[in-house]
């Protein structure tokens, strides 16, 4: 499966949606270099990089809800923290056991939530970025 940055999934904020897509393409780099055979030279490098990344990323939008008074700023909050702990959590799993079916239905899962958070919290974040 590979994720992009349908229709459905754009925010209407460009730092936003160009931070998904770069989020997307590591997982899809570490998806096709496992089907290609290449996953254990891979994982290190795309894991360091999820993981510097949604630091970066969830940064940088909890910035934007601050400076527009986001009033749902501690759900987000508490949503990025917890998807922090998840993601280190499957990353660890990768690195420690390699690119196994499980590990990678694992990372999937939690991409996967990441896509539900976009497509509801992010676009009304957005929104409120927008208006405010």
């Amino acid at each position: 499966m590979r994720y992009e940055v349908t229709q459905d999934l754009i925010t209407g904020n460009s730092l936003i949606d160009s931070e998904h897509r770069q989020l997307f393409a590591a997982v899809n780099d570490l998806m096709d270099a496992c089907s290609q055979g290449r996953g254990r030279d891979q994982i290190q490098q795309t894991v360091r990089f999820l993981n510097d990344y949604v630091m970066k990323h969830f940064g940088d939008e909890e910035r934007l809800q601050t400076q527009s008074k986001y009033p749902n700023y501690p759900a987000h909050k508490q949503f990025h923290d917890g998807y922090r702990r998840q993601l280190s959590q499957v990353t660890q799993e990768l690195l420690q056991q390699g690119a196994t079916v499980k590990a990678l239905g694992d990372l999937n899962n939690v991409v996967a939530v990441l896509v539900s958070h976009i497509r509801t919290e992010d676009k009304r974040l957005a929104r409120h970025v927008k208006e405010s």
